[in-house]
């Protein structure tokens, strides 16, 4: 559902903007492989399909931000023909909605939607959705990214040249598109939207009776480097250079270089994941980024993970966990909850 609340009317007026991808994105094993690797999500059903169909899935599962990868790759022309004007953005929330797990063999068509813009304390919050729908048009995933797009004083004005002198060729990460560059705003067309996932079992190694409000998920401590960054921002189609380039950072208004938010964000599904035996008994991730996580050249950087079951549902035998992701003694999620369900 689209929605505007108090925003600049040049972006704001194009809330609802639609558009599908041509074409689908092919979901291979190596790209699986490959994404958890860069997440550091060992779990065994994102690398032997032995194991992932011991869990009951027909390939190689997923990781939950596996869709990032086409989502980044879809939302280009939003933010380099629609979403245009800023100097900078940050991103600041995300929410995954797992309707069915994403596995190999599997053809995505993405939409990509402006679904909100908001401004507060002189600010404009965006929000992008992303949908996933597989061949038989069921909708498998859905995606939203909340940006802050950020202008004038609180961007060094050189930081324009020193990212195209550094940048990927061919991609715009700054907004600097024009009004002449825009296109007609264009409305979701009217019709039925299946969602999938209706009938979803799951093969955790705890049952739901196991459970209890407050219930502590073992610690996890993870360690990042800046080959991480590299190898990440490569997987992902990230390649913002604040996450391996000093000088931009600090360009930025960064102390250096930091860590991608989805690399974190995907870091503590595989913590959750691991806790719960089944990494496709996640329904629903909401990140609220609060503070970054340093990556220091020689030492590199550290994220500690714990979590604590929130509440229970018997109804749907679900169970809320919130999670604690910490960074240099800081929090670097605001608010984290992940929704599960359990056998």
């Amino acid at each position: 559902m689209s929605s505007v609340v108090d925003a600049a009317p040049d972006v704001a007026s194009y809330v609802g903007h639609y558009y599908k991808v041509d074409g689908t994105f092919d979901v291979g094993r190596e790209k699986i492989r490959e994404y958890a690797r860069a997440v550091q999500d060992r779990h065994p059903a994102h690398w032997d399909e032995d194991e992932a169909a011991a869990l009951g899935y027909s390939g190689l599962l997923a990781p939950l931000t596996f869709t990032s990868i086409p989502a980044m790759a879809a939302n280009h022309t939003l933010f380099e023909t629609v979403v245009v004007g800023y100097d900078m953005f940050v991103q600041t929330e995300q929410v995954f909605e797992q309707h069915r797990p994403i596995v190999a063999g599997d053809r995505l068509v993405t939409d990509v939607e402006l679904s909100s813009v908001r401004r507060i304390g002189g600010k404009d919050l965006i929000t992008v959705t992303n949908t996933f729908t597989d061949e038989a048009g069921e909708v498998v995933h859905t995606m939203h990214t909340t940006v802050v797009g950020v202008t004038g004083e609180e961007v060094d004005p050189a930081i324009t040249e020193a990212v195209n002198n550094v940048m990927v060729h061919g991609v715009n990460i700054l907004g600097r598109g024009g009004e002449e560059s825009r296109h007609e705003r264009t409305p979701r067309p009217d019709g039925e939207i299946r969602v999938g996932g209706a009938d979803r079992t799951f093969a955790t190694d705890l049952r739901f009776e196991d459970l209890s409000v407050g219930l502590e998920l073992p610690l996890r401590d993870t360690r990042i480097s800046r080959g991480d960054l590299v190898n990440y921002a490569g997987v992902s189609g990230d390649g913002n250079p604040i996450h391996w380039n000093d000088h931009i950072a600090e360009l930025a208004g960064l102390p250096g270089v930091i860590a991608h938010g989805m690399l974190t964000m995907g870091l503590g599904v595989g913590f959750v994941s691991s806790w719960s035996g089944d990494p496709g008994a996640l329904t629903r991730y909401g990140v609220r980024l609060s503070n970054y996580t340093l990556v220091d050249a020689r030492q590199g950087g550290l994220v500690e993970y714990s979590g604590r079951v929130k509440s229970l549902d018997a109804d749907t035998r679900s169970a809320v966990v919130a999670i604690v992701a910490k960074s240099g003694g800081r929090k670097i999620f605001g608010l984290a909850t992940a929704t599960l369900g359990f056998r």
